[in-house]
C-alpha cells in the first residue's frame, strides 16, 4: 500500500505521521509542490494518483485562497483532492491540508479571529481515540465545514477536526516533534518570530514529545482502520 504525502514546501513534511504510516507497513512518497518556498509559483505538475491508496496533503506557510501569491497550484490540488474523493481514496489532511480538503468538498476557508501558535488543548467529541491534547497549532486561517461533515474537534477559535466519508481533516499539526519544528523555525522571517515565544515553543514541543507521538500514532490508527477501511488490508499493529 502507497501513501502520496504533499509538502507544500521542503520543510512542512509528513513527520510522525509519515513515521506511524511506515510502522503500518505502508510506503510513503512525499511530493514536495515549491521546492523553493521563495519562488511559491516554480512547482511541478503534481502526481498521478493511480499508484497511491491514500493522500495526505499537509501543512503550508500559504493560505488556500492566496491564489496570488501561491498561483496555479492550488486549484490543480484541489482538483486532485475531489479527484482522490472521488476514486475512494481516502485524504487525511493537516492544517492546510486540512482547509483544502474542507475547500475541495464544498467548504472554505477565512482568517480566523485570532492565530494559535504553540500547544493548545481542544475540545473533542471523541476523547477516546482523539484527546484534548495539548496539540501543536500553528495556524492564522480556519476552515468552514463541507456540506455532509461531522465536526468532531473544536476551539474557540474554530473547528479542528472533522470527517467527511473516508476522510478526515485537522487544524491542529500531530505530525509536529523538536526536529520537526526546526525545520519549520529555520525558514521563517526573522521579524515574523520576533513577534512570538520561540523559546516557549521549543520548550513545550520538547517536553510534549513522547505524548505527541502517542497521540499522533493514535489519531493516524484510528483514521486508517476507523475512517479509511484501508486497516483491514494492513499487517496487525505493532
Amino acid at each position: 500500500m502507497r501513501a502520496l504525502v504533499l509538502a507544500h514546501d521542503a520543510q512542512s513534511v509528513a513527520g510522525m505521521i509519515g513515521d506511524r504510516l511506515a510502522e503500518r507497513g505502508i510506503e510513503v512518497d512525499t511530493f514536495v509542490v515549491c521546492p523553493d518556498h521563495e519562488r511559491p509559483h516554480e512547482h511541478a505538475p503534481l502526481p498521478d494518483l493511480a499508484p497511491y491508496d491514500l493522500v495526505v496533503p499537509m501543512g503550508s506557510i500559504w493560505s488556500v485562497d492566496d491564489v496570488d501569491t501561491i498561483g496555479a497550484w492550488i486549484g490543480d490540488e484541489l482538483e486532485l483532492l475531489r479527484r482522490a474523493t472521488d476514486d475512494g481514496r481516502p485524504v487525511l489532511g493537516i492544517c492546510f491540508g486540512g482547509q483544502a480538503l474542507a475547500t475541495a468538498l464544498g467548504g472554505s476557508v477565512g482568517r480566523a479571529p485570532r492565530p494559535e501558535i504553540g500547544w493548545y488543548e481542544i475540545d473533542s467529541a471523541i476523547p477516546a481515540v482523539v484527546p484534548p491534547g495539548p496539540w501543536m497549532q500553528w495556524h492564522h486561517d480556519r476552515f468552514e465545514l463541507p456540506p455532509g461533515a461531522e465536526l468532531l474537534a473544536s476551539s474557540d477559535v474554530g473547528p479542528q477536526l472533522f470527517r467527511v466519508g473516508r476522510n478526515v481533516g485537522t487544524q491542529f499539526h500531530p505530525e509536529v516533534d523538536p526536529p520537526h519544528l526546526e525545520r519549520w523555525l529555520s525558514m521563517a522571517d526573522p521579524e515574523y518570530l520576533a513577534d512570538l515565544d520561540v523559546d516557549r515553543i521549543r520548550a513545550d514541543t520538547a517536553a510534549h514529545e513522547a505524548d505527541a507521538r502517542r497521540r499522533c500514532h493514535a489519531l493516524v490508527d484510528w483514521f486508517l482502520d476507523d475512517v479509511s477501511g484501508l486497516g483491514a488490508r494492513l499487517p496487525p499493529r505493532g
